[in-house]
């Protein structure tokens, strides 16, 4: 929530802030929160780095270190899910510290996992303790959360598709860039030597946490609300845009992780030779996330989501076909398209957010300033439960790879089960938001769909 509040002490709080007032905006809100935008993208995408340090990490692990794929999809599936839980109390912990207070705290966390996975890369390692050290690096996944929540309350809602959709793509981007990294390991020192990759971010993270500490903003007004908490909680539109979005990030941080892996073990691929290819769908997927924002801020954010999931589904039916028939160029095709239409799908389904609580305030009565501050409220306290949801895609994709190549030894099947679920997004999203009349859900808050939701 945000407007005036009693004050808080220590430095670097802002005691006003109103981004809806276009006076104030132009006058000082607009400078403010594209400051805050940077270097919250740039603290987010060292997280993102870390959280995906083990996509990386497996392609390292070569015969010396006793890991069959099952093993080393484990490893990843417990990293996507500890960065899952954390969002959770990350999204709340912005109104509770400030949003650059704990900015520069949970960077400077990510120190970490990273001296601790150098400590134990290296052949002889239990997998137990493996299994630890993937489990510290999922604090790099909260990062996203506390991240959105903290430039979700900066900017008015008329700009929310683009600050977001750019605040999470840029931080979505240090997926790519540590598989990149690792494969500059991998092509000049071998892949025997992965401490050379993790060393180099630690000056990284202390960077992001100093520039947080010395350019970023607390917002005074932003408060836990447990009220919103709670009516988050008890809101169906919290859980039907947290199931569709397993289907857009969920699929992205869940490919992203198992790329790698998937190309080594079911088309034979070295290291360097997955190195070299598993960065292309995640880099492509990042830089598509805010134009996904953009497109819904235009078109409305319900149609670009449908028609997201419809092309997912064809996408996922080519690397079906690619699968089967163990065509690496068509596989490539269809992989790398999934992951831009995901990142697509990421845009256009965090835009729809704050729309439809607003469009609840709309119909509710409230007009102006009542009904932004109320879609501020209820938008940010239902983001991080979203969030948190959606990444726990991740872990089923790399669950259902694990399964699939234990089993047949092809991820196949895996294919076949993420089509399927595809299917079931596309009908979620014309059903609720889409379909008219106005589906039951959208009815039993009395807002019309046309009028209201044409922004969701």
């Amino acid at each position: 929530m945000t407007g005036t509040t009693a004050p808080r002490k220590g430095g670097r709080w802002i005691e006003r802030w109103d981004p809806e007032d276009e006076t104030f905006w132009k006058e000082t809100g607009e400078r403010t929160a594209r400051r805050n935008l940077i270097y919250s993208v740039f603290s987010e995408h060292i997280g993102f780095s870390i959280w995906s340090l083990w996509s990386v990490m497996v392609l390292f692990m070569g015969p010396a270190y006793g890991i069959d794929p099952a093993g080393k999809f484990f490893l990843i599936a417990t990293a996507t899910l500890v960065g899952a839980i954390v969002r959770v109390p990350y999204t709340f912990a912005v109104a509770r510290f400030g949003g650059r207070n704990w900015t520069v705290f949970s960077a400077l966390l990510l120190l970490a996992p990273t001296v601790a996975a150098i400590v134990v890369m290296e052949p002889g390692t239990s997998y137990g303790t493996f299994l630890v050290v993937a489990a510290l690096t999922g604090v790099g996944g909260g990062n996203f959360a506390s991240s959105m929540t903290n430039i979700n309350a900066f900017f008015p809602l008329r700009k929310k598709g683009w600050a977001l959709g750019l605040n999470a793509g840029g931080g979505n981007i240090g997926v790519p860039v540590v598989q990149l990294a690792g494969l500059l390991v991998i092509a000049t020192a071998g892949a025997t030597h992965p401490r050379y990759l993790l060393a180099a971010y630690l000056p990284l993270i202390v960077t992001a946490a100093v520039l947080a500490a010395v350019r970023m903003d607390n917002l005074a007004p932003v408060r836990n609300d447990t009220g919103a908490v709670r009516e988050a909680l008890g809101d169906a539109h919290t859980w039907i845009m947290a199931f569709l979005y397993i289907g857009t990030f969920g699929s992205f941080i869940g490919y992203s992780f198992a790329f790698g892996l998937v190309l080594q073990t079911q088309f034979g691929r070295t290291p360097l030779q997955a190195a070299s290819l598993t960065f292309m769908g995640p880099l492509l997927g990042s830089l598509i996330r805010p134009v996904g924002g953009a497109l819904a801020d235009r078109f409305g954010g319900a149609r670009i989501t449908l028609g997201t999931f419809v092309a997912m589904a064809a996408a996922t039916g080519v690397v079906v076909f690619a699968s089967h028939r163990s065509s690496l160029p068509v596989f490539l095709v269809g992989f790398v398209a999934l992951f831009v239409l995901s990142g697509l799908g990421n845009g256009s389904t965090y835009k729809m957010i704050p729309g439809i609580f607003q469009a609840k305030a709309l119909a509710r009565g409230m007009s102006g300033e009542s009904a932004a501050a109320y879609g501020r409220r209820l938008s940010g306290a239902s983001m991080g439960l979203i969030g948190a949801v959606g990444a726990l895609g991740g872990l089923g994709i790399n669950l259902v790879f694990r399964e699939a190549f234990r089993t047949s030894g092809s991820g196949t099947a895996a294919f076949v089960t993420f089509l399927g679920f595809y299917a079931l997004c596309c009908a979620v999203t014309w059903a609720v938001y889409l379909r008219r009349p106005a589906a039951p859900v959208i009815q039993t808050v009395g807002v019309e769909t046309k009028p209201q939701l044409t922004s969701v």
